[in-house]
């Protein structure tokens, strides 16, 4: 009987425990922060990286896994199974998906699968267990890729910024926009729909930036997405950085309140969206299911 393993990165919120418990394979995003590089959940946590860019002078970027780095973890894992599904972030957000593609198709055709589902965070968590599932079904690899990338755009995630100082790092907005905005008290929310980090509203306030997620979720819902709430076939989750156990609670009790239907997934935004974003955020979302 053909084994197929599903490999997702930490962009996913996924820790390794997490990982180890429910049979998935994990790789470890790399950040050079300050020349010195660091691999996600391995040797940099998610205290210490929120420690380490709250200097403004500390220089962090996000490193794309290599050739070299897949091929070995790939080989490794090929070792015990016929063939893997690897379901990195989206390749509107970064080059790496594009890279593991041109790299199975050129030296592991019929063995690794590289499904571009144009997701990140809680939706790109989804995406993995989704996979998990179909595999454990003896679903054949390549149905599997097809399925993911087929439902890949069908998610959204709204982020609330705290606070633009590192949006002004990142070069988003200038440094005289971020200071009125956080003299103002203005919330930015941002939207994922696959391909980008863009704008969506700017809320005074947390409170109402909390209730411009919950509407705006609300829209997609009964909106675009109602189909697959009919059918059952709709998650929600919930993401934030670096924020207090109390903080998280009630973000997530004001969402369990709008949306009572719901089981809720949460987890700690990926490092690679808290890097432009930084500490105090939340984020609401929800993806389609692949498997009912």
């Amino acid at each position: 009987m053909s084994k197929t393993a599903i490999l997702t990165d930490t962009n996913s919120g996924i820790t390794q425990k997490e990982a180890d418990e429910c049979g998935l394979f994990l790789l470890p995003m790399s950040f050079t922060v300050n020349g010195r590089e660091y691999r996600e959940g391995l040797d940099l946590s998610q205290d210490a990286f929120y420690h380490l860019i709250a200097d403004p002078k500390t220089e962090v970027s996000t490193t794309q896994p290599s050739p070299g780095e897949l091929m070995e973890t790939w080989d490794k894992i090929l070792k015990d199974y016929d063939s893997l599904v690897y379901i990195p972030m989206s390749s509107g957000l970064s080059s790496s998906c594009h890279t593991a593609q041109q790299l199975a198709q050129a030296e592991y055709a019929g063995k690794v699968f590289v499904a571009d589902n144009r997701r990140i965070s809680v939706t790109q968590y989804q995406s993995a267990m989704d996979a998990l599932q179909m595999a454990e079904e003896d679903v054949p690899p390549q149905e599997i890729q097809r399925i993911l990338e087929e439902d890949g755009g069908d998610s959204s995630i709204y982020i609330m910024v705290n606070r633009l100082t590192y949006l002004k790092r990142g070069g988003r907005v200038t440094a005289a926009g971020a200071l009125i905005a956080n003299v103002m008290n203005l919330k930015p929310v941002l939207q994922i729909q696959g391909e980008k980090l863009d704008a969506y509203a700017k809320s005074r306030g947390t409170k109402a930036a909390r209730l411009a997620m919950l509407n705006a979720i609300q829209e997609d819902l009964h909106g675009r997405f109602q189909p697959f709430v009919s059918a059952g076939r709709m998650t929600l989750h919930y993401a934030y950085s670096n924020m207090t156990a109390f903080e998280v609670e009630s973000w997530k009790a004001d969402i369990q309140k709008a949306f009572p239907q719901f089981e809720l997934h949460g987890s700690p935004l990926s490092l690679s969206v808290g890097c432009h974003i930084g500490p105090g955020s939340l984020a609401i979302a929800c993806a389609k299911q692949s498997r009912p």
